[in-house]
């Protein structure tokens, strides 16, 4: 069992977890991440770790609880356990003879792109930081990514704050004002990520993308995750998260990702908080 030794509500939709793991503290890097059940019955989901801490022997899970698994984990509280956690899985973020980047992260996906700019930011690389979200409520981890990043931007889809615009508006302006990036990290939605890296092509940056797929064993062999990287079958937990984004077929992982929406919905009609079932609507 793996004990939540802290919780902190980042929004309505979003929380932070502090897990106890230690084997898996000792070995993580940024842009790897785990696997967790939440109880015997429970599926295997994929998070990305946004921390660790070998010496206290944790680490930190940011999620929205937009799914079966993620409503679950939400109803828990400091001092209840996650049964299993498995990891650190993934190669770790490649920084070798990186000098500037510009990370650029959507909605949920910041929640990745913190241990990502942040990681990149301690190995003495100058990061700017792009946050796109929908509006003011949905913003989160602002003075995190204050902290960890060199500079940071915040966009926002009505202009309730920061800058009104989207991420790819702020990434044109950064470019064309003369800042000289040796690569550009997208991580957020497939179509967000699809286009920044398109900006990226368009300018002869190099881009690289921290892709997100379904998963279960986590280890390469059901093949749920696959994705299509310079015409070659690739998966995500083995190969990846993160991939050449001007190599990724976009349009054959857009497909993938909508495999199951509607299941998803499905899934998503109540949470027992006694049983911790599922009530479906009829």
């Amino acid at each position: 069992m793996f004990k939540i030794v802290k919780k902190r509500k980042l929004n309505e939709n979003m929380t932070w977890l502090v897990v106890e793991a230690p084997l898996v503290a000792r070995k993580a890097r940024p842009g790897q991440f785990i696997i967790l059940r939440t109880d015997e019955y429970g599926e295997r989901i994929p998070l990305t770790m946004a921390g660790h801490d070998a010496d206290a022997g944790t680490i930190d899970l940011i999620y929205a609880a937009v799914g079966r698994t993620t409503m679950l984990m939400d109803q828990l509280e400091e001092g209840d356990a996650l049964m299993d956690v498995v990891g650190p899985l993934g190669k770790p973020t490649e920084m070798e003879g990186l000098e500037k980047v510009c990370v650029v992260g959507g909605g949920t996906g910041n929640a990745l792109a913190y241990p990502l700019a942040c990681g990149m930011h301690d190995h003495g690389i100058h990061v700017d930081m792009i946050a796109g979200f929908k509006n003011k409520e949905h913003v989160i981890l602002e003075d995190e990514f204050r902290t960890g990043t060199d500079r940071l931007y915040i966009t926002t889809d009505d202009g309730s704050y920061g800058e009104k615009g989207f991420t790819t508006d702020k990434l044109k302006e950064l470019i064309e004002s003369g800042n000289e990036y040796d690569e550009i990290v997208a991580v957020g939605p497939p179509m967000m990520m699809k286009f920044t890296c398109g900006i990226a092509a368009d300018y002869g940056i190099p881009s690289v993308a921290s892709l997100t797929a379904y998963m279960i064993d986590g280890t390469g062999m059901c093949g749920g995750c696959r994705c299509v990287v310079g015409g070659e079958n690739k998966f995500v937990c083995v190969d990846g998260p993160e991939f050449d984004g001007a190599l990724v077929d976009w349009d054959e992982l857009i497909r993938r990702n909508s495999y199951y929406k509607d299941q998803e919905a499905h899934d998503r009609a109540h949470v027992c908080r006694l049983t911790g079932g599922v009530r479906y609507h009829d």
